[in-house]
């Protein structure tokens, strides 16, 4: 698996693992691919003491981040907008079905000194100091995620001698991240976790190659196995970018609740919907996402609307889905359709080794075939 990208990056396997867990991220990375940590959320201190604490848990070993910068949201025109402007967008009516939806299923209040994270930003702008914050750190990759980068950020990437990936689910959406300047196109079909489209992996990482030719691309969507790999590579990508197969992982901090619903979860148990970010996204099906997929509901808000609508009531969620029925039902998050494939808790370490040795068994068994003609 010594493609181009991988010597360059000094990766053993071309193997890339987007995760929101620093344990993972630091696991891929030590086990020979590269970890890539979702900073989406994050305050400012915090993102700073998780990537202090990845830099010391792999030496020289490389990581990356992964940043969502959208291009077009609610205030994209004024580069973004605080939290006081979009709550007078938000209208009662929609507040008022989160309410009645958490009444419904016996969600219980937060505790007053509850800490609920960081809020949702995005926008260049609002990125800014994360973005500043993030090249002051040992980062070999960086990530954009639903649009292409903004032109001072591959700069500084070039600067710094880091890599500038952006995630792209057409083949336009690629061409306009090659036009930017990025170093890598990630072609991510929608069976993959999270912000994704509508294109089918098999269908759209060849034709992204072929559209950006010679420009690295890495394949993503559904691909958590050797045999995955081996065909993400047979369709021209020099790598793959991998999520959900580190989900159910012993490192992964994923809620116990929602791991455990993933373990038992189906092919046939996720939906593209818009009801966590304003954004289609993959993620397992539940009550939540049944409640706003209801056309007697409100439609989710575009974004950063909807996740600043229910930010407050994810934390009531997680807070007590390990104890309350109603929240259970409710609990979800984002996941690929290989779900279904994830039926048991393995370290970081285990899946690596498992990607590798099936890689190695799926090419002899093909050159074994051409052998025989």
């Amino acid at each position: 698996m010594n493609t181009k990208i991988a010597q360059e990056l000094g990766l053993e396997f071309p193997i890339f693992a987007f995760t929101h867990c620093r344990d993972v991220a630091a696991a891929v990375s030590k086990a020979g691919g590269l970890g890539v940590l979702g900073v989406a959320g994050h305050s400012i201190d915090a993102l700073k003491s998780e990537l202090e604490w990845i830099e010391n848990e792999v030496g020289d070993k490389p990581f990356g981040v992964d940043l969502l910068l959208p291009t077009k949201f609610v205030g994209s025109d004024a580069g973004g907008e605080g939290g006081e402007k979009l709550d007078k967008h938000i209208p009662d009516e929609h507040r008022a079905f989160v309410n009645k939806l958490l009444e419904d299923h016996g969600v219980p209040e937060l505790p007053k000194d509850a800490r609920i994270g960081s809020e949702f930003a995005v926008g260049y702008e609002q990125q800014r100091e994360v973005i500043e914050l993030v090249f002051q750190h040992k980062i070999s990759l960086i990530a954009s995620a639903l649009g292409p980068p903004p032109e001072w950020m591959i700069e500084t990437a070039r600067e710094k001698g880091v890599k500038v990936a952006a995630l792209a689910g057409t083949v336009e959406h690629a061409r306009r991240h090659v036009e930017a300047g990025v170093d890598i196109v990630v072609a991510q079909g929608t069976e993959a976790g999270g912000h994704t489209g509508s294109i089918s992996t098999l269908v759209l990482v060849p034709e992204v190659v072929d559209a950006v030719h010679p420009i690295p691309v890495l394949a993503a969507g559904g691909i958590g196995n050797g045999r995955q790999l081996t065909a993400g590579l047979a369709l021209g990508a020099q790598g793959v970018w991998t999520g959900s197969v580190w989900l159910t992982t012993e490192e992964a901090e994923t809620h116990p609740v929602v791991k455990e619903k993933f373990l038992k979860a189906g092919l046939g148990d996720t939906l593209r919907s818009r009801s966590m970010t304003g954004k289609p996204a993959r993620q397992l099906r539940s009550a939540w996402t049944d409640a706003w997929d209801d056309p007697s509901n409100p439609d989710p808000l575009p974004m950063p609307l909807q996740p600043r609508l229910v930010h407050e009531a994810q934390a009531r969620i997680s807070r007590t889905a390990h104890k309350n029925k109603g929240a259970a039902e409710l609990s979800n998050y984002f996941v690929g359709q290989i779900v279904g494939s994830l039926n048991e808790v393995k370290s970081v370490r285990t899946v690596m080794e498992e990607f590798a040795m099936e890689y190695a068994d799926t090419m002899e068994r093909l050159d074994g075939w051409a052998g025989d003609e």
